[in-house]
């Protein structure tokens, strides 16, 4: 019985070894199975938060699109409402001529009350005007930050985390360039031309107009510190709240105002970046005062206060450029005018001893026999010659004189100094015109330039800018419209004037000689070429020293 017993254990033992991995495999398998259902619907939930958070962007992305159009719609009603206050003061300043009427009758009574009622409504609009702007400028910038806060919020409740997780890596991203810029320095990737911030404005737009809209921009800025809107933070008690905003715009407005100071006509592109850059790393270093940030807006708005100093400092060399051209045009004129005077006087000169010399010939003539009569014949037809080119010479330059817009039009070229197929289209009013040509080619280049034409016409300022206007977009400082130099082929220049109906003799091949001869003797052995830099440099000093004694500046030459 007992090795019965004892059978039936082993038995069970056996059963119980061998049921005992296959409970756990099977206990194992069914736990996989969960595991497996639980990461699939992890999985589906994961796609569908991403789902939404793309569509959060795009809904982000709208509103910041409608963001940009109320700033822009506010910027538009501002410049409206801003024409409107300068008609205003404009009629308030012709209405004021009416006030020192004296009370002599009854029709200067009637006139100086129609005058101060006229006066008074004049002021009650431009203040009605006024109060308009900025209502309607803050009520722009409250709607325009409303959107966007809304949009945020919008975004992050359905987001969550990821969303917020998405802004951070942007400002941090934005941080970190900046602070490589504060290291490596702004580069060209930031130039931008200063012209562009006068791309929108009126023709007539001028620098006291700008100076305006520059007061108006700091104008606002400083309203939107008084009311609040330009600086955020989420403290909840309201004297952390007041000084931790106080702090960021003291710090953004310390680095805008240094940024404002340093304007110039070439750094636009590179102020607008630093500003950026002071707006990225102030509100990253206000996260440790509970979110203290500067707002988008009031960073636009010293944007502004940038696009208007730079306006200012662009008309104003503007100006000072016309102012230039001004009087070197006054200058130009002059030397005409002393060429024509010289060259009429030389002429009546020629005339006057033409004339003696024609009146003692024909008295010889008188008194000669037969046999002189034909020598004298001969003389006189020379003399007569003489007579009608001196004539002919004064006419010309009397001629000249009168015509203030007759001159030449001048196509020269300077390989040396500025490389193939650049050349100069300008125009001089001179009586000798290749004078213009070689002042041009004086000590500010290395080398002399070369005439490939020189067209006459009784318009020559219309027919210099049809050419400039032709080749516009092949100019070589596309800056400064007063430097005339174009990048264009010669044959293009030549088909150009034949379009228009002018026949001119083109050289078609720049000499450049000393340029050319210059390349040459770089090829010399090292002494030959020593030995003659040291003949041109006795040459300079020989020259210098004949200049000194007769009282020039050798700079001069």
């Amino acid at each position: 019985m007992s090795d019965a017993s004892g059978g039936m254990l082993a038995a069970l033992l056996s059963l119980l070894v061998f049921l005992a991995p296959l409970i756990l495999w099977l206990r194992g398998r069914s736990r996989f199975k969960k595991l497996a259902e639980r990461h699939a619907a992890t999985l589906r939930n994961l796609e569908q938060r991403e789902a939404e958070l793309a569509g959060t962007g795009e809904r982000l992305d709208a509103a910041e699109k409608e963001l940009n159009g109320l700033r822009q719609e506010a910027r538009r009603t501002q410049d409206a409402l801003a024409e409107e206050q300068a008609a205003l003061r404009e009629a308030r300043q012709q209405l004021e001529r009416y006030q020192p009427i004296m009370d002599v009758e009854g029709e200067a009574d009637r006139l100086r009350a129609e005058a101060a009622a006229a006066l008074a409504e004049a002021q009650s609009r431009l203040a009605d005007a006024a109060r308009r702007a900025d209502g309607t400028l803050q009520e722009a910038y409250g709607r325009a930050q409303r959107i966007e806060k809304e949009a945020r919020v919008r975004a992050e409740e359905i987001a969550g985390d990821a969303f917020a997780a998405q802004g951070r890596v942007k400002e941090y991203e934005k941080a970190l360039q900046a602070l490589k810029n504060a290291v490596e320095g702004y580069g060209d990737e930031y130039i931008k031309p200063s012209e562009s911030v006068l791309d929108d404005l009126a023709e007539h737009f001028g620098y006291d107009e700008a100076g305006e809209k520059f007061k108006a921009a700091k104008a606002r800025t400083k309203a939107m510190i008084k009311q609040g809107t330009a600086a955020e933070c989420d403290y909840v008690e309201d004297y952390r709240r007041k000084t931790a905003v106080a702090f960021v715009i003291d710090a953004f407005n310390g680095k805008t105002d240094s940024t404002l100071a340093r304007v110039r006509t070439d750094n636009l592109g590179k102020l607008q970046q630093e500003i950026e850059d002071a707006f990225a790393l102030v509100n990253l270093n206000g996260q440790a005062f509970r979110n203290a940030r500067i707002t988008p807006a009031y960073r636009d708005a010293r944007l502004e206060e940038l696009r208007w100093a730079v306006a200012l400092v662009v008309l104003r060399e503007k100006e000072r450029e016309e102012q230039r051209a001004i009087r070197e045009r006054i200058r130009e004129e002059e030397k005409a005018r002393r060429e024509y005077e010289k060259a009429m006087r030389e002429a009546a000169r020629d005339e006057e001893r033409v004339q003696a010399a024609l009146e003692k010939a024909r008295a010889e003539l008188a008194r000669a026999g037969e046999e002189q009569k034909a020598q004298f014949e001969a003389r006189l037809a020379a003399l007569q010659e003489k007579l009608a080119e001196a004539e002919a010479r004064s006419q010309r330059a009397l001629s000249m004189a009168q015509q203030t817009r007759s001159g030449h039009v001048y196509v020269i070229s300077n390989v040396g100094s500025f490389g193939e197929d650049v050349f100069k289209i300008g125009m001089t009013r001179r009586l000798e015109p290749l004078d213009r040509v070689r002042e041009l080619g004086d000590a500010s280049v290395p080398f002399a330039f070369d005439v490939h034409a020189m067209i006459y016409s009784e318009d020559a300022p219309a027919l210099e800018n049809a050419l400039h206007r032709k080749f516009n977009e092949l100019r070589l400082n596309k800056v400064n419209p007063r430097k005339e130099f174009f990048r264009v082929n010669l044959g293009d220049i030549r088909a150009a004037t034949q379009e228009m109906g002018l026949t001119a003799q083109f050289t078609m091949l720049a000499q450049a000689q000393e340029y050319r001869e210059s390349l040459a003797m770089a090829k010399l052995p090292k002494e030959e070429l020593e030995r003659r830099m040291q003949g041109l440099l006795r040459e300079e000093e020989e020259n210098g020293r004949t200049l000194a004694a007769a009282g020039g500046d050798p700079a001069d030459d």
